[in-house]
């Protein structure tokens, strides 16, 4: 039986991979922080194993990779908000990137023979310009945050161990993906959980594009790359839908979805210093390597959003 180990098992892509995994007939290991919110894996429990620990403890991490031993690790675990990166960089890189590190060091050290899977970003391609979208591999990387830049360390860093110690990283850089579970930090999450809780939407900025999709499709998209024969150890693959939508559309269809009449209202503290107008993949690469494409629909991942923000608050009432 395989055994995949996910760092950030808790977090929202980490509960779907579980799930993924656990359907597949994988054994299931988590590797979480100390005092971690359980409540988005709360249903999976009794079917999985958790490590507690920290990227930034090696120690923690050695514990966990020697009970386990995992054919696979999933490595989720970051701090991957943006904004937050500005007011936190320095624990940022260290979660980031110094915590992929001590996650490359560990498994080097204990001469594990395992496949990595690594979750880096489409925000590394940065300020994009018009002619270069949509974006491939290739595009020159201009990073907009503190964020972006610790996750190109990361790409960079796996580049290296593949070319040094002969490690098997599979570097995935993903475009914005959402769905059920998402935090309420993220765009789409916060403006459905604004849309089910009250009559009002704050907003920041409504003109960037953005390539968005099912996180359900993107943990499908991770299994089968790091399972993939054809799948190149420490080169970069895009994932994502291939589709850019514009942010106030976006808030538009939510809107929409909800049967609700709203107000939206700009609000200064949701602009950021910096940011990227325009993300949109070219999946080509991927697409062609695995075979992989999405399967679920924009409009569904979003009307599944709005159900789960309901779903939280008890509320009662359809969604078209």
């Amino acid at each position: 039986m395989r055994k995949a180990l996910i760092t950030g098992i808790t977090g929202f892509v980490g509960s779907h991979l579980a799930e993924l995994l656990l359907e597949k007939g994988y054994t299931v290991y988590g590797f979480v922080r100390y005092r971690a919110d359980m409540s988005n894996i709360k249903h999976l429990l009794d079917k999985i194993k958790i490590y507690t620990g920290d990227m930034t403890d090696p120690s923690s991490i050695r514990s966990a990779l020697i009970e386990s031993k995992p054919h696979e690790i999933y490595h989720l675990a970051a701090n991957s908000f943006v904004p937050f990166s500005w007011s936190q960089p320095v624990e940022v890189f260290n979660t980031n990137a110094i915590g992929f590190i001590h996650l490359l060091e560990t498994i080097r050290n204990l001469k594990l023979d395992t496949k990595i899977m690594i979750a880096c970003s489409s925000e590394e391609y940065g300020q994009v310009n018009e002619d270069e979208v949509p974006i491939k591999e290739s595009n020159t990387l201009r990073p907009q945050s503190p964020y972006a830049v610790s996750k190109i360390t990361m790409d960079y860093l796996a580049q290296q161990y593949v070319a040094s110690y002969g490690m098997k990283i599979f570097i995935s850089r993903a475009f914005n993906h959402t769905g059920p579970r998402r935090g309420e930090q993220f765009v789409c999450s916060n403006f459905a959980k604004q849309i089910v809780e009250g009559e009002t939407v704050k907003h920041g900025d409504l003109s960037a594009v953005r390539d968005f999709t099912d996180v359900r499709d993107i943990v499908r998209a991770y299994v089968l790359g790091l399972n993939c024969p054809e799948i190149e150890w420490g080169v970069p693959y895009n994932i994502g839908s291939g589709t850019g939508h514009c942010i106030e559309d976006v808030l538009g269809k939510l809107i929409e979805f909800s049967k609700k009449i709203i107000v939206m209202e700009e609000d200064p503290e949701r602009m950021r210093p910096s940011d990227v107008p325009l993300l949109i993949c070219n999946n080509q690469k991927f697409v062609e390597t695995t075979g992989w494409e999405p399967k679920i629909s924009f409009d569904k991942t979003l009307k599944d959003l709005l159900k789960s923000w309901k779903d939280i608050n008890k509320i009662e009432g359809g969604i078209t």
